[in-house]
């Protein structure tokens, strides 16, 4: 665990821009476990966009205010949520369960893929970045989520996150919608990848350690009891601490 620490406290970058407050973000891992070897899901970023430009990332983004409102089947569940009230100001289960209908919508934003059900006819959105699941009749699916790391984008960044990374089984995707991912989109291309095959792609530092960090979930049974990390940076350092 100290390379994890080692390896994001020298990553090269430029932190002389005025000091923000990060936002509340979410990250969807997408994982198939049905081959022999797991595989998760990932989207190599438009070579034009200024930021993190023809990397292989996870969808994700900012949480929205309607992400907290949103109709949802079920609920993230108690562990997750417990942890995703540690260490935050006005910890409360809204922002929690806000965090993760972001992931769920940042997923179909980025790649076109709805993780949700369909027996519950259709939820009324609230906005019209929710508006495809009401015309799909898809239900976000809380229950098919669990909260496996937690990263702030270190001070004086031009863009900074305390992104919740979120993983689920591939199998709770009941829809797709085609067409968002292309020489004209964010995404340009997305990827089911072995944790072997990601290790020759261009990655994010933050990346790849929570692909290692996923990896070594999965080892030890992906049980949803086990502590989430949780990285950021303090006095120049980043430091790695385990919500329990």
């Amino acid at each position: 665990m100290n390379d994890f620490i080692s390896r994001l406290t020298e990553a090269e970058r430029n932190q002389n821009s005025p000091n923000v407050r990060p936002k509340d973000a979410a990250t969807l891992i997408l994982i198939d476990r049905k081959g022999k070897l797991p595989r998760v899901l990932m989207g190599r970023r438009h070579p034009n966009i200024k930021f993190m430009p023809n990397m292989f990332v996870f969808p994700g983004g900012r949480m929205e205010r309607t992400d907290r409102t949103m109709p949802a089947h079920g609920v993230v569940d108690a562990d997750s949520t417990r942890r995703l009230m540690m260490k935050v100001q006005r910890p409360s289960e809204s922002r929690a369960r806000g965090l993760g209908a972001a992931a769920i919508r940042e997923l179909y934003e980025e790649t076109g893929l709805l993780l949700g059900i369909r027996d519950c006819g259709a939820p009324a959105a609230p906005c019209d970045a929710w508006r495809v699941f009401e015309e799909r009749e898809v239900f976000p699916n809380l229950e098919a989520l669990t909260y496996v790391a937690r990263a702030i984008t270190p001070p004086r960044r031009p863009k900074r996150f305390d992104t919740r990374f979120f993983a689920a089984d591939a199998e709770a995707v009941c829809d797709e919608v085609p067409g968002l991912v292309g020489e004209d989109s964010e995404l340009i291309e997305l990827r089911w990848l072995t944790f072997e095959e990601t290790k020759a792609l261009e990655l994010p530092t933050v990346t790849r350690v929570m692909l290692e960090e996923v990896e070594q979930r999965i080892a030890a049974g992906f049980h949803r009891r086990l502590p989430v990390p949780f990285y950021a940076m303090h006095r120049g350092k980043f430091s790695r601490d385990l919500l329990d």
